[in-house]
């Protein structure tokens, strides 16, 4: 299986990088109590350092505020700052299960997208690319067909199926994390030069935690402009 980032989205985006994680006969059953912590001590850490920074003034932030007028979705939020944003508001993360959990904490630790699929609900190898618009995605608990506008970025596999639309925006039903996943992919995505050695150091951490609570084989890889495909 291979996973990679397109020219087209590198030529547009140069800076960008990405972590990942492969987790091959994961335990994703049930929750833990450390993992609730891990959470609420990132969500302290993220209302701290937001005290005397605005999230318009957050490099990254910025930076995907900027990819997603780009794709002419200029109302919309990164993944990152979406959650940035309800912990200012006073609300806290759902525990989900903990793979999501695990790389929510990632999240907001480091305040980078992370996101993640069910590989054994994916066709094939993955890209992250420009949309031509014939794709079809159907998004997390929804039933209808909602396909991505042609250069929209997205996550894609060989069938055209959208893992994610808006590059990491809104996650695709039919890949979604469950207590049943065993093989999975996570992502840790950047945006600028600055936030590659964050994706490094998170994607390292997020390998950690997850052999350490989900148990399983486990491996990290990480694509920019120098190496933009793996094969696994």
């Amino acid at each position: 299986m291979k996973i990679s980032i397109s020219d087209q989205v590198l030529k547009r985006y140069p800076e960008a990088s990405l972590g990942v994680v492969i987790i091959k006969g994961a335990d994703n059953s049930g929750s833990n109590q450390e993992i609730q912590n891990l959470i609420k001590e990132a969500e302290a850490q993220v209302s701290k350092q937001f005290e005397n920074l605005t999230i318009p003034d957050h490099p990254s932030l910025k930076a995907w505020r900027r990819v997603y007028k780009d794709m002419g979705a200029e109302s919309r939020r990164c993944s990152a700052e979406a959650m940035v944003r309800r912990i200012l508001k006073g609300d806290h993360v759902s525990s989900i299960n903990k793979l999501v959990d695990l790389y929510n904490y990632i999240s907001l630790k480091y305040v980078l997208p992370v996101g993640g699929e069910d590989l054994d609900k994916v066709s094939g190898d993955v890209s992250l690319t420009e949309a031509d618009g014939t794709e079809r995605f159907v998004p997390l608990f929804g039933t209808e067909n909602e396909p991505p506008k042609s250069g929209e970025i997205i996550y894609v596999d060989e069938s055209k199926e959208v893992l994610c639309r808006r590059w990491n925006w809104r996650e695709a039903d039919k890949t979604k994390l469950t207590e049943e996943t065993i093989n999975a992919m996570l992502v840790v995505e950047g945006i600028i030069e600055d936030d590659k050695e964050k994706v490094k150091e998170g994607t390292k951490e997020l390998a950690f935690l997850v052999e350490k609570y989900c148990g399983g084989e486990v491996e990290t890889y990480f694509l920019d402009s120098h190496k933009n495909e793996i094969i696994f």
